[in-house]
């Protein structure tokens, strides 16, 4: 028998509008008797990038215990046939939360209706093999023994939830259990080969079962109704744009990294150039210092040879009075001669210390002269730098054009939206279910559908 298929966002909601269904459905993931349903309204089924991907739907539910007393529940169904985001879920989940009419009226508000989530997922989660995946509440005290006493406590069920995770594509025909039956419409691997929007199922496995026949006998006539076929085409094409774009993101994503990396590796090696400049720049400052120092010495030199020049001159002055003194003893003449030639020795020491101050003045010009080449490496090094600071700019610049082009890409992004929305439009939605269903704002959608 041809069915249509429930994970169409479509085939699914029309399947739970009926009472007997969801109850059936939701009796069979809770294992307990589901006796009374109420679909609660839903502000914020749109929660993420695209709000076909996730599909949420509210229930109040009354449930039977096993010592058959009643207790109201809410249940939160969300399902998706696309891997996305587990933020998704959390901000609906938390908004969940956050609202006043999920309080029992009963405790005027003190505590919060008990919570399970449901989560029909298209995709495999990790390396979980098990189809469903029960994920319930413990207690335990400070050495991790479990606690029981006094629980369940309407406190600790207003803070914390169960969940229920089902892997629709671990499902693959078994039957074992009522879940497992519930579920096997679900079955991808039941599609027909040539369209993906109806499953092949046997209907003599469910013979004898009236609340699986009736799950079978309403998705045999959404298969056979054209407004749901439409919708259902609706869905894919839909899908299919956002595949696409999504591929197209993913590689101008990897584009940017990469060339992002490229950039801050290059950045790096500019930071290490700039280093090694600074230290020779610290090296160059070390010389000019060690140069200034030889400055002071050689002028501490030329003072002591300025001091030794006094000296002479003093002792000249003495020899001038020794002469007069020689004059005035002729009878002395012999001294004076002695004297005279001691004065031509002293006279000789000086033109030797004259000619070693010109050596130490040849010297020094040798060091300045070396001084001046310092300098000059110095003037080549910064134009070096300079040279290098030139082409991180053009790196810069480079980056600049980088960032223009993922504007470019998310200009494409906003067309595709209103693309996505002329295309709703012609499908036959109207304004305001375009707007849930793309999270935008009516006021936006209207006019991007006038505007075309």
């Amino acid at each position: 028998m041809i069915i249509a298929n429930p994970i169409y966002d479509i085939v699914f909601k029309y399947l739970l509008e009926d009472d007997r269904v969801a109850r059936t459905i939701l009796s069979a993931l809770l294992k307990q008797d589901v006796v009374a349903l109420k679909t609660r309204r839903n502000e914020y089924s749109n929660i993420g990038r695209d709000s076909l991907s996730v599909f949420r739907i509210d229930f109040a539910a009354t449930i039977r215990n096993s010592d058959g007393t009643q207790k109201l529940i809410l249940i939160e169904i969300q399902k998706t046939w696309l891997e996305t985001e587990t933020l998704r879920f959390r901000q609906y989940l938390g908004a969940q939360y956050a609202n006043v009419e999920n309080m029992l009226p009963e405790n005027k508000g003190a505590y919060a209706i008990p919570m399970v989530t449901v989560y029909l997922l298209g995709h495999k989660v990790g390396s979980i093999e098990e189809p469903v995946l029960y994920v319930r509440r413990q207690a335990y005290d400070y050495d991790e023994h479990l606690v029981t006493k006094g629980l369940p406590d309407p406190f600790v069920d207003s803070l914390t939830h169960e969940s229920i995770i089902v892997q629709i594509p671990r499902l693959r025909g078994q039957i074992s259990n009522r879940l497992d039956k519930v579920l096997s419409i679900f079955d991808q691997s039941r599609q027909e080969p040539a369209n993906k929007q109806t499953l092949d199922i046997d209907e003599d496995a469910y013979a004898g079962d009236d609340d699986m026949l009736r799950i079978v006998d309403r998705l045999k006539a959404a298969a056979n109704d054209s407004k749901m076929r439409h919708d259902m085409n609706v869905e894919d094409e839909y899908f299919s744009v956002i595949e696409d774009r999504d591929t197209e993101i993913m590689m101008k994503n990897k584009e940017l990294a990469e060339k992002n990396a490229q950039l801050k590796e290059k950045d790096g090696q500019l930071k290490e150039k700039d280093g090694q400049l600074k230290e020779r720049d610290t090296q160059l400052k070390e010389k000019e210092g060690q140069l200034k120092e030889r400055d002071t010495q050689l002028k501490e030199k030329e003072g002591q040879l300025k001091e030794k020049d006094g000296q002479l001159k003093e002792r000249d002055t003495q020899l001038k009075e020794k002469e007069g003194q020689l004059k005035e003893r002729d009878t002395q003449l012999k001294e004076k001669d002695g004297q005279l030639k001691e004065r031509d020795t002293q006279l000789k020491e000086k033109e030797g210390q004259l000619k070693e101050k010109e050596g130490q003045l040849k010297e020094r010009d040798t060091q300045l002269k070396e001084r001046d080449t310092q300098l000059k490496e110095k003037e080549g090094q910064l134009k070096e730098r300079d040279t290098q600071l030139k082409e991180r700019d053009t790196q810069l610049k480079e980056k600049d054009g980088q960032l223009k082009e993922r504007d470019t890409l998310l200009e494409k992004q906003r067309s595709m939206i209103r693309t996505s929305v002329c295309m709703l439009s012609k499908a036959g939605m109207s304004s305001e279910s375009i707007a849930v269903s793309l999270n935008m704002d009516l006021d936006l959608v209207e006019q991007l559908i006038a505007d075309n």
